[in-house]
């Protein structure tokens, strides 16, 4: 949409300010990602004309013709979203009488008959599964908020103890407040130097007595506090609606979503509008049967969002997004876990019930280093031959790494619902291709080389990985649901070229959905920018998802990005048995994936869970990466020792010590070397090769029911 439109000054009359019919500051939404929401300066004219500028003596930097726009709305926000064909704003006011201001003035030029509801037109009220907003989430813009009433509060607490002690300054201070616009409620959030590292307020401004008031809002902000921790604790029980592969339309982070916390983004859909610059992937609800409606040439038209009042959106508690796997009962570090455990005999239900962390004990103790250094004497050989230290190392195990492709599994479910085989191709397509998304933020560190026979498991989804061979690296990992299975062999070389880092997938994954079994490799990936710059990761290559059972095929481009041009592109089509083209697929591999229905609409089949607000301070880790290391209440007791969540060394730098790492991943490599030095290296206990790959032979969840009694299991470490 908008976002993709390069700026250019738009020049304007001079004589357009003397027309207009309404003007002044709002807040609109930035076209770039994660930026958020900035101060602007609106103008709309007696033709219908609606621009914006810096400010009012700067160019106009876009417009939008209103008879020919969309204007959409939703009761009891003071948001308005106004939709073009060559542009769209999302304007934010601050108050009531602005808001009803500038939807008053814009309604002059949409007709009434051009208005449509939403909620009558297209669908009822979203019921609680399509609410795609959690009381989790609420409460964590709470938090929010109340960080930013701490902070406003230690600026007026500042400004006031300043002017008490300068009173020459004061009388300057409220002729100022006679000049001052409005717009200054714009800096009420600024941050102050007078608050403690520790977030408290200045104690000696608090224990003044002409500060009786500022005591008593800082004695309610501590209350507010309290509060919001119960809530948090209390929604973590609450919450029992099953996940689906349908999620967020937000951006890939949570920071604008904090900016515009229920705004008309809170809403999904299947069926997507296409712009006429770039694919259009967001939308307004959650049918698959919704689309949106072109304007009438020369009519506008107006769209009223159907959204629960504050009473009723204090009653709905669902998950934060449908669309990842991730088990959304997530909670603080410090949060208990209450809910009972059923019967161990279906590990899946209990990790249902578990409130899980939202942030590592520590993110990253030190700058990762200089990789090309490391490897400027080593170009064109295996990256698995070079001994790297710790600090190039991320808090997970390469076994722990291949659960992460697993995240979206739920996908797999809504293939085994689909009946139409193109239908269950186009979401296998689009679970391969979601299982790159973690790998977003994840440019400069590499997953700790696991140990012979080291084990990892994940009850979400039955997911076993084991170490199968040590030279050359070999994992091989299983996973099952209802109606599908899932096995894979995972291995690779990595070579060094002069500027640039190929890691080359070797393998093959191999998926049975009823009758139908498909197979697909990987493309090879590429991290950039080793010497100078920024790095980023891409992928890049062909893959090839055959459905062996009756010979239909899935080919996805993951094409390279240009120096202009769009990145992280995905697109492909579905051939039949005959090799007729029968669908087309297109998206990003870190935003969504979408079947093309016809030139207009697009059916979304995956969308990516934002990233946590904080996945820059915790190695650039999804949600659900954050919670593969942890033992959670349903492991305690249950795990084999050889499972990857015990490597002392792993643990050790997800604490953020550095030096203990170090020495405990040369104590464990060394117990390994003695090992088969000795003669009795372990052997793979859960998969058999097979050929080239390697297959689950069963037995490890019912030695698992059992307590590991029948089949003991040695530590590694």
């Amino acid at each position: 949409m908008s976002s993709a439109r390069q700026s250019f000054p738009i020049s304007v009359d001079t004589t357009q300010k003397s027309e207009a019919v309404c003007e002044g500051w709002v807040l609109k939404k930035r076209r770039k990602k994660m930026q958020g929401f900035a101060r602007r300066y609106f103008v709309l004219d007696q033709s219908g004309s609606l621009s914006y500028s810096i400010d009012p003596k700067r160019p106009i930097r876009d417009q939008i013709f209103l008879p020919h726009a969309a204007l959409s709305t939703a009761v009891g926000r003071k948001d308005i979203h106004i939709d073009s064909s060559n542009a769209t704003f999302h304007i934010k006011c601050l108050t009531a009488d602005d808001f009803n201001k500038w939807l008053t003035a814009i309604r002059q030029f949409v007709h009434p008959e051009g208005r449509r509801s939403l909620a009558g037109k297209i669908t009822p009220r979203l019921s609680q599964s399509q609410f795609n907003r959690s009381g989790i989430q609420i409460a964590e813009d709470i938090g929010s908020t109340i960080s930013e009433l701490e902070i406003a509060f230690a600026t007026l607490q500042s400004e006031s103890t300043h002017e008490r002690n300068h009173p020459s300054l004061k009388s300057k201070s409220e002729k100022d407040k006679h000049h001052h616009h409005p717009k200054d409620v714009f800096n009420m959030f600024k941050k102050s130097h007078q608050v403690n590292e520790d977030g408290t307020l200045p104690k000696s401004n608090l224990d003044s007595p002409s500060n009786v008031r500022f005591q008593q809002i800082n004695t309610t902000l501590a209350s507010l506090k309290s509060q919001h921790a119960a809530l948090l604790k209390s929604l973590a029980h609450d919450i029992t609606a099953p996940p689906t592969a349908r999620g967020s339309p937000l951006p890939p982070t949570t920071e604008e979503k904090e900016e515009e916390p229920l705004s008309t983004s809170r809403f999904n859909t299947a069926l997507t509008r296409r712009s006429n610059l770039a694919i259009s992937m967001s939308s307004l609800s959650d049918s698959a049967h919704n689309e949106w409606f072109d304007a009438e040439e020369g009519l506008g038209e107006e769209f009223f969002l159907d959204v629960p009042n504050p009473d009723e959106e204090r009653e709905l508690i669902v998950l934060q997004s449908e669309n990842s796997s991730l088990n959304q009962t997530v909670s603080s570090d410090e949060e208990e876990h209450s809910s009972p455990l059923v019967h161990d005999t279906d590990p899946s239900a209990n990790a249902r019930q578990v409130v899980r962390r939202t942030r590592l004990p520590s993110g990253p103790i030190g700058d990762e280093g200089s990789l090309f250094a490391i490897l400027k004497n080593n170009v064109g050989k295996d990256l698995s031959t070079i001994a790297l230290p710790v600090s190039f190392n991320e808090p997970l195990t390469l076994l722990q790494r291949t659960a992460e492709e697993l995240e979206y599994y739920n996908l797999l479910h809504q293939a085994t619902e689909a009946k139409d085989p193109t239908q269950r191709l186009c979401f296998v397509a689009a679970f391969a291709v979601s299982g790159y998304a973690h790998t977003r933020y994840r440019t400069g560190r590499k997953g700790f080389n696991p140990m012979l026979a080291e084990t990892f498991e994940d009850v979400r989804m039955k997911f076993l990985a084991e170490k199968v061979s040590h030279n050359p690296v070999v994992i091989a990992y299983h996973a099952e649901g209802e109606g599908w299975e899932l096995n894979a062999t995972s291995a690779g070389k990595t070579k060094f070229w002069g500027k640039s880092l190929e890691i080359i997938p070797l393998g093959t994954t191999r998926l049975r959905i009823g009758n139908d079994t498909y197979e697909w490799n990987k493309p090879s990936s590429f991290m950039r920018n080793l010497m100078m710059g920024t790095k980023y990761l891409e992928h890049c290559g062909k893959m090839t998802i055959e459905n062996t059972t009756n010979g239909a095929t899935c080919v996805l481009d993951f094409k390279q990005s240009g120096y202009w041009g769009a990145s992280n592109e995905v697109s492909g089509i579905i051939l039949s048995p005959s090799r007729d083209v029968t669908a087309r697929i297109e998206g990003k591999w870190d935003e969504q994936v979408a079947q093309a229905l016809d030139s207009s609409y697009l059916h979304v089949l995956w969308r990516i869970t934002p990233f946590p607000k904080e996945s820059p301070q915790y190695y650039g880790f999804t949600a659900f990466g954050m919670t593969l290391n942890e033992i959670t209440s349903d492991l305690e007791g249950r795990l084999p020792p050889t499972d990857s969540r015990f490597r002392p060394d792993v643990r050790a730098l997800e604490h953020g010590n550095g030096d203990e790492a170090e020495a405990q991943k040369i104590r464990v490599e060394e117990m390994q070397r003695d090992r088969r030095r000795r003669g009795i290296n372990r052997t793979p206990r859960w998969f058999k090769q097979d050929g080239d790959e390697w297959t689950y032979v069963g037995g490890y969840w019912e030695a698992r029911a059992k307590g590991w009694k029948d089949i003991p299991v040695e530590p590694l470490w």
